[in-house]
């Protein structure tokens, strides 16, 4: 099943990679290099929904993933439980924007979402379990 290792590992290298050089190097980067704080708050309120929305479009694809290599369900793993908090945390994501503070629930959402992918990269792949 390398087709599946190749689809996990660039999955995941997109999706938290790409949530991580968001939040943690353009937006920081765009601040130092001088551009005015309601331009970088316009990119951020345009590019984090895209990052959450892909990110949960990933996971899904990890899920499948996972259920079809360990053949039980995901949520006794832990790498199948980070993934499940993932696609809630996306889910609360969009689902908070209405609320009035919806802005800070949704920069914590997507600061779930960064730290637990986090935890997914220092889990070993569902096929390197069953190798062992």
């Amino acid at each position: 099943m390398r087709s599946g290792r190749v689809a996990w590992q660039l999955a995941q290298t997109l999706w938290v990679g790409g949530v991580w050089m968001l939040h943690f190097v353009l937006l920081p980067a765009l601040e130092r290099f001088g551009l005015a704080p309601l331009l970088i708050d316009e990119i951020a309120s345009f590019m984090r929904p895209v990052m959450v929305g892909f990110a949960a479009v990933c996971v899904l694809l990890q899920c499948l993933l996972a259920w079809m290599v360990l053949r039980r369900p995901v949520w006794r793993d832990l790498r199948g439980q980070m993934l499940l908090l993932v696609l809630v945390a996306a889910a609360a994501f969009f689902l908070v924007a209405a609320l009035p503070r919806g802005d800070y629930w949704q920069l914590f959402s997507y600061l779930v979402v960064a730290f637990a992918g986090l935890v997914l990269i220092l889990q070993p792949r569902p096929d390197e379990e069953l190798a062992r």
